[in-house]
């Protein structure tokens, strides 16, 4: 975990602290960690969600692939005729 250097102060109803309390408690972590964990886990995992938006529209596309050991024979520069690609 990264060094923690800057703080933060939030208000809470009595409500929502207790129940924040008691569901630390039970995880058997603190307030604050389970805050910073929300946090991250709602507004800072962008990049992750970016990547995976990315990933799901380059699966959609119907590019030509081959077969593992045609790519393989390219790879390492062989002729292959393209007849013989995968559909």
């Amino acid at each position: 975990m990264p060094t923690l250097t800057r703080r933060v102060q939030i208000l809470l109803s009595p409500q929502h602290y207790e129940r924040l309390a008691a569901l630390a408690r039970a995880r058997g972590t603190s307030i604050g960690a389970l805050i910073r964990h929300a946090v991250e886990a709602l507004y800072l995992q962008s990049d992750e969600h970016e990547r995976l938006q990315a990933v799901r529209r380059l699966s959609t596309l119907r590019l030509p692939v081959a077969d593992w050991e045609q790519m393989e024979r390219e790879s390492r520069g062989e002729r292959i005729d393209p007849a013989t690609w995968a559909r």
